[in-house]
């Protein structure tokens, strides 16, 4: 990483100016600015987060947002309503109010003296898809945006569901905000006299998110509001769609770069949730100096030539041993002039084997351990230790496994692999789960792609329809977007399951599938070799500019097992991250604000490998703030999901205190029908 002291001398902060809503709440923003942008106006960039920047984000916020003021952009950060020091509450993902004060925020920053006019927006993950929500909504001012890690399709394609199929992410991102909903603002922003009464307002006011999307079971109007599919072409300015091979948000790149009319770029890495110049697994690239040539050529109207480079870049995999974390992941960077269209290599599924032609059909089942899925890693990856999916073989082992034969030569994919079956379920709920592996000469499995489908939605989510147990149906599957190559000698392997366990909740009943072989069929995307990718100019070096003081006061403990009950059969994954007792020690200081932060993190998911109804998933979380000038104030919240056969039974509890003072605890216990989920 090239860090640029020099910067701190171009450059000028505010550390906190009210944008004022049309309404009176006022959203709090920080400001870096070229020194002489108040003569010599400049474009503005916008991120927009309700991810408390002053004190939580601090240090992922100031080498970015500096490096681009440090460039000649001023770059602005907005709290999003009833966040960090903004007024208001804070409602849901994406409201029509944040959507509202979103266009505002622009209008204002377009008008401000160091402003030429011209805004750029660019997030990830929750300012990716704001991003595009906002881009859509066509505020004058706003000329271009970059999307990394997020989504065009909010029920199919976030932490919510996955091909119908309820996720345990729902859970665990809902309880990170349901905390972070009831956090205070700081006094030292909104004033001494204000911060109690902004807090106990967001206390009164906090929901129990997962409880909330779980009354969303199908895609309804709920999640078509915000989900930019339902209209691309409302988006007409250009966008730079950005991911990783190891995040959970990367499937809507191929979506958009097909359905954007207007100018667009795409580039997905080997990276997991954070932005590429702090990529892991590596290798990172100079994201920032990126960017900054997208802006300039949009913002700036510098003809640059970064539209006549390819529209498509990705990082092509080569084959790895599994492992807890990859510190770089092996391959090289492929481009095409569009997102492909892959020449298909077609496996049909015969006994237990992947052949190029079909034989005469027979009928294998499977009804896996509940357990399955343990080896997953987690749905959305942010480079930490461990949660990179683990060699397959344990899951393989429960599942129905079809092999082809020892590769005569690599093979290279890029797209989506797609299964077509002929199946049928003994239940009127049922799972599939596919999952593509690359078995190498040792026999280490090495996951691939994975795909999910409550086959009740086997004709689309919005209207689920139960199977006909016994009945045969025809069913396609399209798994998650990749890029691999395969040496010579290794195979390919499709693992088909009926549970995945932690990564989503199971069906009310152990189901059995039955598969059909000879005309089911595995469709891998083929890229053929292209000649272009040998001259591509290599990526910049990370740059960044300094960051902010943040002193470590704690140790971090983290702790991810899973244990084996040998006697009930009972499976328990457990993560757990914390820096200490908070009570007694925090995680950090920011020298900057004067303050210490703390936080922990328990998440435990327990099933019986025999029985789908002892699933259970449990979060607990804490936050501490703290000033040596005796303000201090915590917030803990326990969440706990277990199910019947008809019902998901959701319970929380949450409590805030200022001292040793108890100020305000919610309870909440939900039973919300389970709609063949």
């Amino acid at each position: 990483m090239n860090i640029d002291e020099s910067i701190l001398e171009r450059i000028e902060e505010v550390e906190h100016v009210w944008i004022e809503m049309p309404d009176g709440t006022r959203l709090s923003a920080r400001l870096f600015l070229p020194r002489d942008a108040d003569a010599r106006p400049v474009p503005a960039l916008l991120e927009y987060l309700p991810y408390r920047k002053r004190d939580f984000m601090r240090a992922r916020d100031e080498p970015m947002h500096r490096w681009f003021a440090g460039h000649g952009y001023a770059s602005v950060r907005v709290d999003v309503r009833g966040s960090g020091d903004s007024e208001g509450i804070l409602e849901d993902e994406y409201s029509e109010q944040e959507l509202a004060d979103a266009d505002r925020v622009i209008a204002w920053i377009a008008a401000q003296p160091w402003c030429d006019g011209g805004v750029g927006m660019m997030g990830i993950s929750w300012g990716g898809f704001n991003a595009l929500q906002v881009a859509a909504r066509r505020p004058p001012a706003l000329k271009a945006i970059i999307t990394l890690c997020s989504s065009d399709d909010r029920y199919a394609d976030d932490a919510h569901y996955m091909g119908g199929c309820l996720l345990n992410e729902n859970i665990q991102w809902g309880t990170f905000l349901t905390l972070y909903s009831a956090l205070p603002p700081d006094p030292r922003v909104v004033g001494e006299d204000r911060w109690r009464d902004m807090w106990r307002a967001r206390l009164d006011a906090v929901r129990p998110f997962p409880a909330v999307w779980m009354q969303h079971q199908a895609r309804d109007a709920y999640w078509r509001r915000g989900s930019v599919c339902e209209d691309y072409g409302a988006i007409e300015i250009p966008v730079y769609a950005v991911g990783g091979w190891a995040d959970g948000y990367t499937n809507a790149i191929p979506r958009l770069m097909a359905n954007l009319t207007g100018p667009k770029k795409a580039l997905i890495g080997p990276w997991a949730h954070n932005y590429p110049q702090d990529g892991r697994p590596g290798p990172a690239i100079g994201f920032l100096q990126e960017a900054k040539r997208w802006w300039d050529r949009w913002l700036k109207g510098h003809e640059n030539g970064i539209m006549d480079e390819p529209a498509v870049r990705v990082w092509l995999q080569d084959s790895v041993a599994p492992a807890p974390q990859h510190e770089t992941w092996p391959g090289r960077w492929v481009a095409e002039p569009a997102w492909p269209t892959p020449e298909p290599l077609v496996f049909h599924l015969n006994a237990e084997h992947l052949d190029a032609e079909p034989r005469p059909p027979v009928e294998l089942s499977v009804a896996s351990p509940q357990g399955i899925g343990m080896r997953a890693g987690e749905w959305c990856g942010f480079g930490a230790d461990g949660d990179m999916p683990r060699d397959q073989r344990p899951d393989d082992g429960g599942s129905l496994v079809f092999d082809s034969d020892p590769l005569s030569e690599p093979l290279e994919l890029l797209g989506a692999p797609v299964v077509e079956l002929d199946l049928k379920s003994d239940r009127p709920v049922a799972m599939l789960v596919a999952r593509l592996c690359e078995v190498a000469a040792d026999g280490a499995s090495l996951r691939l792609s994975y795909g999910l489908l409550n086959l009740t939605h086997r004709d689309g989510h919005g209207e689920p329809k139960p199977l006909a147990p016994g009945t045969w149906y025809r069913v396609r599957l399209a798994l998650n977007d990749m890029a691999h190559r395969l040496p010579a000698g290794h195979r390919v392997r499709l693992a088909l399951s009926t549970t995945y366990w932690p990564i989503a909740w199971p069906a009310p009943e152990k189901a059995t599938l039955t598969f059909r072989t000879g005309g089911s069929t595995l469709a891998l995307p083929v890229r053929p070799a292209r000649s272009e990718d040998q001259h591509l100019a290599p990526f910049e070096t990370p740059a960044s500019a300094p960051g902010g003081a943040v002193r470590g006061l704690t140790a971090r403990q983290f702790r991810r097992k899973v244990e084996i009950d040998l006697a009930s059969n009972e499976m328990v994954y457990s993560l757990q991250s914390d820096g200490g007792e908070l009570d007694g020690a925090t995680l950090a200081r920011i020298d900057a604000v004067d303050l210490d932060v703390g936080f922990s993190h328990l998440k435990r998911f327990r099933i019986i490998e025999t029985d789908p109804l002892s699933a259970q998933a449990e979060f607990s979380q804490r936050v501490l703030l703290r000033r040596d000038d005796g303000w201090r104030v915590r917030v803990t919240l326990s969440t706990r999901l277990t199910s019947t056969a008809e019902m998901f039974q959701f319970s929380g509890e949450l409590s805030a205190f200022e001292g040793d003072d108890e100020i305000a605890t919610r309870h909440w216990t939900t039973a919300i029908p389970r709609l063949l989920v």
